[in-house]
């Protein structure tokens, strides 16, 4: 178990090191300055962020995925789908409230919508498209048919969102998608989606057990949007208090609350994992005691890992984003670039998808082309979020053709990658996004355009999950058209070889 901590430690490092290393350099330059406090508890925050982020995805390797693999198998192979369906849509519902990502998104805009609403909306639309994942399997459905029809559905909500005079939502609402699909939801929902295709899905379908996080994506956007057209009013913004001051103040109680966000989180798919255990899954004693000690990791780990972003980076973040609006605009869209293509190795969950891709593809699919695929897409995103708040327009620019052009390649490239793409799309807007990269963007808009931060800082999640959606897809073009190639110059030999072997003969 040391050397399994040990080895995740070093990966750890390699993923958050590049983001520390990047804002404490700049620190040595004249475009920021940050205090000694701030230097100090910003360094401090990162040793924690590698630890928790050792201590998590240790947790997830011999407890989370496990569970969710044995859940989801064994309800399968029980033939009780009614159960498994209710059963889905319960976790999903319980889950995704206690998902820390949410309550993130939540406490920046408790202001324009009730906590309470927006999370019960959230939690229904995600425990109703884990459904429907779960129905995809069961009747063989296509995961880019239905990705169309719910897409198409969320434009026409649009639409009437534009109507009703509230385009303040679509942003929110957007975001949502991406804040539900945090380091908790992720590890185990791709696992159950992976126990249920192994059990009722086809064997030689590799992309059956993917696609559940880029359903359950689309479920809170709708709910959020139909929000939106029922709400009145207009919408204000009040710009939190970001300082290192204040976070440092409240360092007990936001240790204390994050560990009974985490607690709260993980105890709905503890309670169902044990009663199915005791009921008929019957694992092992030494298979329990090795998941209990994963559940311990799990929990240590994500408490460090959210205590640490929310005091030392959220504020940094801010902060950050402050000091570079003031230079030239060149030099905040080439860092925006560089901070966003760093900044996704440093998902939690991100480690967990490109496992499982690795593992269930066999290696056809790397870890590395995935990671690179990832951290081109949210450097991009990150880079279009900061050329929208400096020319101030609708983020509808971005996302209409972006998904449409998704959609589109979701038609010609293999069925594996599509899924692979939507379900990264969700994976890559993890804490890190929300609790860091957001402050910066709400910094950069707080000075550019403080009148605009819900409609121009917001959306920034929404972005973060829509651009890994082409880049992987593109990979997957880029497979294909490699094979294509390959094979056209494996067939010119074979032609070349018997023309030679004609004239010889001749």
């Amino acid at each position: 178990m040391l050397k399994a901590l040990l080895t995740k430690f070093k990966e750890s490092c390699v993923s958050v090191l590049p983001v520390a290393l990047i804002v404490l350099i700049l620190n040595c330059t004249p475009l920021v300055n940050f205090s000694t406090t701030e230097t100090v508890v910003f360094s401090l925050s990162a040793v924690a962020l590698i630890l928790g982020m050792a201590l998590f995805n240790l947790g997830a390797d011999i407890a989370m995925t496990p569970m969710g693999e044995q859940i989801g198998s064994n309800l399968s192979k029980s033939g009780k789908i009614k159960s498994l369906l209710l059963i889905g849509f319960i976790m999903g519902v319980f889950i995704t409230i206690a998902e820390p990502d949410l309550s993130v998104l939540a406490s920046q805009v408790k202001n324009i919508i009730n906590s309470t609403a927006l999370t019960l909306s959230i939690g229904v639309g995600v425990g109703l498209f884990l459904v429907l994942s779960i129905l995809k399997i069961l009747f063989r459905v296509s995961l880019s048919q239905m990705l169309t029809f719910f897409y198409m559905v969320l434009f026409a909500l649009v639409g009437l969102v534009l109507i009703r005079g509230n385009e303040s939502f679509l942003p929110l609402a957007l975001d949502s998608g991406g804040v539900t699909t945090g380091p908790i939801t992720v590890p185990f929902i791709m696992a159950l989606g992976v126990g249920v295709a192994g059990t009722l899905g086809n064997k030689r379908d590799q992309e059956a057990g993917f696609g559940f996080i880029a359903l359950c994506s689309i479920g809170p956007i709708i709910a959020v949007m139909l929000l939106g057209v029922f709400a009145s009013g207009e919408a204000v913004y009040e710009l939190p208090d970001y300082s290192m001051s204040n976070q440092l103040g409240t360092l007990g109680s936001t240790i204390f609350h994050t560990a009974g966000e985490v607690a709260v989180a993980l105890l709905p798919i503890i309670a169902f994992f044990f009663i199915l255990q005791f009921a008929f899954m019957k694992l092992p004693k030494k298979r329990i005691l090795q998941i209990i000690v994963g559940i311990f990791y799990t929990f240590f780990g994500l408490v460090i890992f959210l205590s640490a972003v929310t005091i030392g980076f959220m504020p940094i973040g801010f902060k950050l984003g402050t000091a570079l609006a003031s230079q030239h605009q060149a030099v905040l869209i080439c860092f925006a670039f560089i901070l966003g293509f760093t900044v996704v190795l440093a998902e939690p969950a991100i480690h967990v998808l490109k496992r499982q891709v690795e593992t269930v593809t066999g290696g056809a699919v790397s870890r590395r082309s995935m990671l690179i695929a990832l951290s081109v897409g949210v450097g991009v995103s990150i880079t279009l979020s900061v050329i929208r708040v400096i020319f101030d327009f609708s983020i509808l620019y971005y996302v209409i053709p972006g998904y449409f052009l998704s959609l589109g390649l979701s038609f010609f490239v293999p069925k594996l990658y599509t899924a692979i793409a939507f379900d990264s799309g969700g994976v890559a807007s993890g804490p890190l996004t929300s609790s860091f990269i957001l402050p910066f963007v709400i910094g950069i808009c707080a000075v550019l355009q403080p009148t605009s931060i819900l409609t121009d800082a917001f959306g920034l999640v929404a972005m973060v999950a829509m651009t890994p959606l082409i880049t992987i897809q593109a990979l997957g073009f880029k497979s294909v058209a490699t094979k294509k190639l390959r094979e056209k110059i494996a067939m010119k030999r074979i032609l070349d070889a018997d023309d030679e072997q004609i004239i010889q003969f001749m």
